[in-house]
């Protein structure tokens, strides 16, 4: 049985006071060597003990973290844009029968996080890094989310697992680049309204963001990570790095049911490695230590 208890938020375990919202924080401890069982515990004392000791600290972030900036996370009873899911657009399959009408959405998604902030869980984790990088620690966050929040919070060191929002894949020459544009091509000018009443703005391909190469001028598409989809063998090669290399892994605000990541912190702890998972319910991780 996990023991429980609920504090100020992550925020007020990685630097001295940054109030917050109430979180349900997990600690769970170094593995067992004689059982291979973790020992799940809520000794925060036993966990800020681990936190000044750490070299080499893994944070693996999910939507949660962001939902307090106000950043849709489309799940749940309330997570469609317009009348659709997002698992319904985020598909190649999607893109190949409608690009008009996904980029409507990763537009609408644009433009949406153009007007969001960093929150205090941010900061804290970029100031965990900031404040022991001259002490030669280690702090890099794996992240689910492509909103770069982490970013312009001042994080040096992450790896984006499922892509960025505002970075470009040409479908034909495949050039990866960052594209902040406002809108990102004249069609989608005020386009993507996510009432379910809205009209399909049925934009020709040739009109939707294309590569700025002159020689190529490919359709471009998100350079996101879509259902269906692999993640890209160079990113899981440096998360594997960090996390074989960690001694310590923060969970914070994922529900731990997004293959492959879901396996990282499970994996981790069966190291012997002390993993902190803060999220405000329980997840398929925390049981996976019981």
């Amino acid at each position: 049985m996990l023991s429980r208890i609920y504090n100020r938020g992550v925020y007020s375990c990685l630097r001295s006071d940054f109030g917050g919202h109430s979180v349900r924080t997990l600690f769970q401890l170094k593995t067992d060597p004689m059982t291979q069982k973790s020992r799940p515990s809520s000794d925060m004392a036993k966990f800020r003990e681990c936190l000044r000791k750490a070299k080499h600290i893994v944070v693996l972030t999910g939507a949660g973290v962001s939902a307090e900036s106000g950043v849709p996370t489309f799940r749940g009873a309330g997570g469609f844009w317009r009348k659709w899911k997002a698992q319904d657009l985020a598909t190649p399959e999607a893109f190949k029968s409608n690009p008009s009408l996904v980029w409507e959405f990763y537009h609408y998604r644009r433009e949406v996080m153009a007007s969001k902030r960093p929150n205090p869980a941010h900061i804290a984790i970029a100031e965990l890094e900031k404040r022991l990088k001259p002490q030669n620690r280690r702090v890099v966050v794996l992240t689910q989310n492509i909103d770069e929040l982490h970013k312009v919070a001042g994080s040096e060191n992450i790896i984006e697992l499922h892509g960025n929002l505002f970075t470009t894949r040409c479908t034909k020459c495949g050039d990866v680049s960052s594209n902040k544009d406002s809108p990102i091509c004249p069609a989608l000018a005020g386009k993507g309204e996510p009432d379910p009443e809205a009209v399909d703005a049925k934009i020709p391909v040739e009109q939707l963001p294309m590569c700025k190469k002159d020689s190529c001028r490919g359709l471009l598409r998100p350079h996101v990570v879509w259902f269906g989809e692999g993640l890209d063998e160079e990113i899981l090669r440096q998360a594997g790095e960090e996390l074989d290399a960690c001694d310590l892994c923060l969970v914070v605000g994922t529900s731990s049911v997004v293959y492959p990541a879901a396996m990282f912190a499970p994996q981790v702890a069966a190291r012997g490695v002390p993993v902190a998972e803060f999220n405000i319910e329980e997840t398929p991780t925390t049981s996976s230590f019981g």
